[in-house]
């Protein structure tokens, strides 16, 4: 993914594309707001970091031009914390706003937040999935193996339903807590341990033998299909 951080200062450039480009983002910058859209209309982005305060062009600005012709992920990045600015940046299309000064673990957070809202909402057009036998009705929240209901909490049923949506993908217990329970949940590891433990032997007790939440030690978790 390739996110384009539009900002003056150099100072903050360094600090987000080092901490983003360690988190596997690529990155690429436009110092001032003048150059923002010639280079929005020339390169395809993923997401933009937009400071308000630009030179010759400000973020407000550049926001607006670019919500006409894209639904590209926005966060303001902002040294006013007046509310006026931030609902004003809102109004205007940005996703979010963050308040300088920040940490780079809260905007690889908010990034993180915001794309999980895209993908969910793309998923969300989906009604059902299946993995062999097992069958997740969306929309209803109802998960069924041979048309009997199996009794799932929320937390265990999105457990389910990502799983089902990336078959023999490794997820992390870190992953997990960011998907499942969001970026601001301070618990630890342990709850994803045992809310596995719990829909494993949901899954088994139900009679579903031909998929399975298997352990990948020293990484995480996966569901894998057997014929």
């Amino acid at each position: 993914m390739k996110i384009l951080i539009i900002e003056d200062n150099e100072q903050i450039v360094k600090v987000l594309t080092r901490y983003l480009n360690e988190a596997g983002y690529e990155t690429d910058v436009v110092y001032d707001g003048k150059d923002a859209l010639p280079y929005f209309d020339c390169f395809p982005v993923d997401f933009i970091l937009l400071d308000i305060m630009l030179p010759h062009v400000n973020g407000f600005e550049i926001c607006k031009k670019i919500r006409e012709k894209s639904t590209v992920p926005i966060i303001m990045i902002t040294a006013k914390s007046e509310d006026a600015d931030q609902i004003l940046g809102l109004e205007i299309g940005a996703d979010d706003y963050i308040i300088k000064p920040f940490s780079p673990k809260e905007v690889l957070y908010r990034i993180k937040a915001i794309m999980r809202r895209i993908d969910f909402e793309k998923e969300s057009l989906v009604k059902q999935l299946s993995l062999g036998s097992l069958h997740l009705l969306l929309e209803s929240r109802q998960a069924t193996v041979r048309d009997k209901e199996i009794r799932l909490t929320k937390k265990e049923f999105e457990l389910l339903v990502l799983f089902a949506q990336y078959p023999h993908k490794v997820f992390t217990r870190d992953n997990l807590l960011d998907a499942v329970w969001g970026y601001d949940y301070y618990g630890d590891s342990r709850t994803v341990d045992s809310h596995i433990k719990r829909l494993r032997a949901k899954l088994k007790k139900a009679g579903v033998e031909d998929c399975k939440i298997e352990t990948v030690w020293g990484e995480g978790y996966r569901i894998e299909e057997y014929s």
